[in-house]
Formats: C-alpha cells, sequence, structure tokens
C-alpha cells in the first residue's frame, strides 16, 4: 500500500471517529478490559458494534499506520454495521458511507503502475 493509500485510509478513519461523535456513539470511558477481550467477531457478547469501532478497530487501524505495518487486504465492516446501526434509521448514512469507503479501500486490489 502507498503512502497516498495509507493517507487516503487515515483520512477515513478521522472521519469515522467524526461521524461516530456526530451520532452520539462515542464514549470517554472505555469499556471493562474482560469486555474487550471477546474471542467472537465484533465483541459481539461483551460489546455494542460503536464499542468495538472505537476501541479496538480504530486503535488497531491506527497502530498499523503509526507502525508502517501491512493494513488488512480483505475487509467487510458494512453488513454489521448496517445492522448494528439501523436503530438510527437515515441518520446512520453518512456513519455507513464512511464505513464502506473503509471496506472498499482496503479490499480493492493495489494499483500497480
Amino acid at each position: 500500500m502507498n503512502t497516498n493509500q495509507k493517507a487516503h485510509i487515515s483520512v477515513l478513519l478521522n472521519d469515522l471517529t467524526q461521524a461516530l461523535k456526530a451520532q452520539h456513539l462515542w464514549q470517554d470511558i472505555p469499556p471493562a478490559t474482560e469486555k474487550l477481550k471477546s474471542k467472537l467477531p465484533f465483541c459481539v457478547d461483551t460489546l455494542l458494534f460503536e464499542q468495538w469501532l472505537q476501541f479496538i478497530f480504530l486503535p488497531k487501524m491506527q497502530h498499523l499506520l503509526n507502525e508502517n505495518l501491512p493494513l488488512p487486504s480483505s475487509i467487510s465492516l458494512s453488513p454489521m454495521a448496517e445492522e448494528a446501526f439501523k436503530r438510527l434509521g437515515s441518520e446512520a448514512n453518512s456513519l455507513l458511507s464512511i464505513i464502506a469507503a473503509i471496506d472498499l479501500s482496503l479490499t480493492q486490489p493495489s494499483m500497480q503502475g
């Protein structure tokens, strides 16, 4: 992944943070540590999806970017996001668009040339 692609992902992660805050889904206090250690996808048994995004996904992605480590090459957050944010109705549209853009950006084959 080139520098431009990483910069684009970084912008999307920031956009996701801002969208979560705009929807009042951002928490100032993290969940208990044991809730972050679930073995199930998205910690569905211990966290809300927005908590998983805030306390697991965003920090992990930021760490990978900061350390110049490989990013996931295939990701599909949108189906879970669509289900989790149904309760928000049309208010979730911008949030879902950002998540779809993250999926697409990380799953597209890298451009050669």
